[in-house]
């Protein structure tokens, strides 16, 4: 509608121009009467028909030669305004024409400009507004009822396409997204592949492929509950099993039998171990987002203790070294971030590094410990599944629930875990807490 407008002020500057002309090419064809005659002069009948048929007052014709003539002139009312079709700025042709449709009146109009039959010729006349007025209103009507007809076809082109090309698709992400959220492991009610390249086939992809791997992740969660319960349930028997198991291990050791004595040290071991992986597990499956109590406390004496818990190695010349300043102080779970740092550092250990280094350092935005050690590097298949419980371990035999749980408790403090590098050269973790836990 908005470029109707703009389009119809123009146009009726334009009917406005084309009425006048013809206005002066009927009143030039009614004034060549003249010229048939011998004095240019006609009788006044003859003179009121053809001013009638030019609807006008009075026609007046100025020829190249100088010759002038007039038809009418008697009772020829005062001229309201003077238009002269000669001059044709764009500006006052559109602002005459709503002032003809405005006008409430009806005015005396000397309208002067070439005839459109003979340029050379100068055509004057003198004609009522109203009836351009009415023909100019009946033109605003036409163009009016086919901007309506166009608006129409152009609305329900709009309407039908932004049906077809958004409302509708974003209905399907919105009831995709609700079926999801009511039923997130049924991977029937699934969106369907679209090969759009705007914004919202973006959204369909993307949210199609959240949905699978939330997906993937919940039926991975609820295999770790299954196994959490089942594990719960055979625990109690398993760990009566290797207490056992320990017992008479512990009595063969106070055997006179030299191979018996060589031997019962690893049996030993094999069985602390296995008692271990199941407190492991039954820990991390009944365990609930971590509960941190908070306190403030150093941070050096917390790495020393982590340091002093270690498993010594078979051969000694371990190597740990605290280079965490004893002004640092951390508002934070101690207990919770000692098995954090112990879990690392015992990782250490069992990879047969010979050195282990925390450092830590302090801006306005966060604090960064380092934990780097000396040994192997963890293997490719370990580090694209690190955090993962049950897929991440470096070690045969190891659960990988060790670094999973280190994880855990890092973001229930605000903060994230990472591994900066790991190569032949050794490997460092990275922690980091969020500002306002450091001092």
């Amino acid at each position: 509608m908005a470029s109707e407008v703009l389009i119809f002020a123009p146009s009726a500057g334009r009917y406005r121009v084309a009425y006048l002309e013809d206005r002066l090419a009927a009143a030039h064809i009614a004034i060549l009467a003249l010229q048939a005659t011998p004095d240019q002069a006609v009788s006044d009948s003859l003179e009121m028909e053809l001013l009638d048929h030019a609807r006008a007052y009075l026609i007046a014709l100025r020829r190249p030669d100088g010759v002038k003539m007039v038809l009418g002139g008697e009772n020829t009312p005062m001229a309201d305004a003077t238009f002269d079709l000669r001059d044709r700025s764009l500006l006052p042709l559109i602002g005459e024409a709503f002032m003809t449709l405005v006008q409430p009146r009806n005015r005396i109009l000397r309208v002067i400009g070439s005839s459109p039959r003979r340029p050379e010729a100068i055509v004057e006349v003198v004609i009522d507004e109203a009836p351009m007025r009415a023909a100019l209103i009946d033109y605003s009507e036409r163009i009016l009822a086919l901007s309506v007809v166009i608006s129409l076809i152009t609305a329900g082109l709009l309407f039908f396409s932004l049906q077809r090309l958004m409302v509708r698709p974003m209905r399907r992400l919105t009831e995709s997204m609700i079926a999801f959220r009511e039923d997130p492991e049924n991977g029937v009610a699934r969106l369907p592949a679209t090969r759009r390249r705007d914004e919202i086939g973006m959204a369909q992809r993307e949210l199609v492929d959240m949905e699978e791997k939330v997906r993937a992740a919940l039926h991975q969660k609820t295999r770790l509950a299954a196994l959490g319960g089942a594990m719960t349930k055979v625990n109690h028997d398993l760990r009566n099993i290797l207490a056992t198991a320990r017992l008479v291990s512990d009595r063969l050791a106070d055997s006179g039998d030299p191979e018996v004595q060589r031997q019962t040290p690893i049996l030993l071991r094999a069985i602390d171990r296995a008692v271990a992986l199941c407190s492991d597990v039954l820990q991390f499956t009944r365990e609930g987002p971590p509960r941190l109590e908070r306190s403030r406390f150093r941070l050096a004496p917390l790495i020393d203790e982590v340091g002093a818990f270690l498993p010594l190695l078979p051969n000694g010349g371990f190597a740990f070294l605290n280079q965490v300043d004893d002004a640092v102080e951390l508002a934070a779970d101690r207990d919770q971030l000692f098995r954090v740092l112990s879990n690392l550092a015992r990782n250490a250990v069992e990879a047969q590094a010979t050195r282990l280094e925390i450092g830590a350092s302090v801006d306005a935005a966060r604090l960064c410990l380092t934990i780097a050690d000396n040994g192997p590097g963890l293997p490719a298949r370990a580090r694209d599944k690190l955090f993962q419980p049950f897929a991440g371990s470096a070690r045969p035999g190891g659960s990988g629930l060790g670094l999973a749980i280190a994880r855990d408790l890092v973001r229930a403090h605000g903060g994230e875990i990472r591994l900066i590098r790991s190569d032949a050269d050794g490997t460092v973790f990275g922690i980091e807490l969020p500002t306002g836990l450091a001092a």
